[in-house]
């Protein structure tokens, strides 16, 4: 599909503007506006590519940047800009809200998204005491968010508590700083509770975990009031769906961790038994 320019040209004026933007980001953008006479726009738009492949394969760019070069690129990426204007819309009869933070929200997604009674999984970030964060920030930690999830579900056809029990099985709930391989606080397990009865079916399933003395470790996952949820950047919405090997590479590591540790703590629960 042949690309419109006019379009590409407005892309190019709203990154160069976005304060999201890497300074080198901006002086690649600013490149191909303000390009010589003599090089035609294509060109300098090969150009912009070629300069940014290395880092868009090892996805370095900030998430709008990489936006963009996926669809100057040609390579189909899905806009997820209607689900995440679900977010802001009033919840309708028997819609309810979840917000789990559980590590990477790139792995947090699919495991919820695929079962009945969910509207939408979106990805963003909670927790944190500054306005509209980015991806950047967030990472670096500066803001306080944490990454997450949040899900919409017609409480007809999944329950809350549901929900948390498959939370349960997502995440290592002895690992406050982080999650696997992703480390630090903005990956740290949170649920965040929208209402006195979402945090009281939470704290009575974390008790049930604890009492099962299945962790030989502390649990440590926090339950918290909700705050303002900000969705992510397009780039990070559904991401098992745009990326889909790199998921699975993801997928795999998180599920052999879980399995190993499962399998050590249930070790230990033998052990620990029968010396009762």
């Amino acid at each position: 599909m042949r690309l419109n320019d006019s379009e590409i040209q407005k892309d190019i004026y709203n990154l160069i503007l976005n304060p999201n933007t890497r300074e080198w980001e901006r002086q690649a953008l600013l490149k191909v506006k303000d390009r010589r006479k003599e090089v035609s726009f294509s060109t300098q738009l090969d150009a912009f590519k070629s300069d940014l492949r290395p880092l868009a394969l090892r996805h370095s760019l900030t998430p709008d940047v990489m936006d963009f070069y996926l669809k100057v690129s040609g390579e189909p990426q899905p806009d997820s800009s209607s689900k995440v204007l679900l977010h802001d819309k009033v919840d309708p009869p028997h819609q309810e809200r979840a917000i789990f933070a559980g590590g990477c929200f790139w792995c947090m997604v699919s495991p919820f998204d695929k079962r009945p009674g969910i509207i939408a999984v979106i990805s963003g970030y909670t927790g944190g005491e500054f306005d509209n964060p980015n991806y950047d920030q967030v990472v670096g930690q500066y803001t306080g968010h944490v990454e997450a999830v949040e899900i919409l579900f017609d409480n007809r056809l999944m329950t809350y508590q549901e929900l948390v029990d498959i939370y349960w099985q997502l995440i290592d709930p002895t690992d406050n700083m982080g999650q696997i391989d992703d480390r630090g606080e903005s990956y740290r397990p949170v649920i965040f509770v929208n209402s006195d009865e979402q945090r009281q079916i939470a704290e009575h399933s974390r008790q049930a975990v604890i009492d099962s003395e299945v962790y030989s470790k502390p649990i440590v996952v926090e339950i918290s009031d909700a705050t303002r949820f900000w969705p992510a950047e397009n780039f990070h919405q559904d991401f098992y769906k745009k990326n889909p090997s790199r998921y699975r590479k993801i997928e795999r590591t998180r599920h052999l961790y879980l399995f190993l540790q499962h399998s050590k703590n249930a070790m230990h629960q033998l052990f620990t038994k029968s010396k009762a």
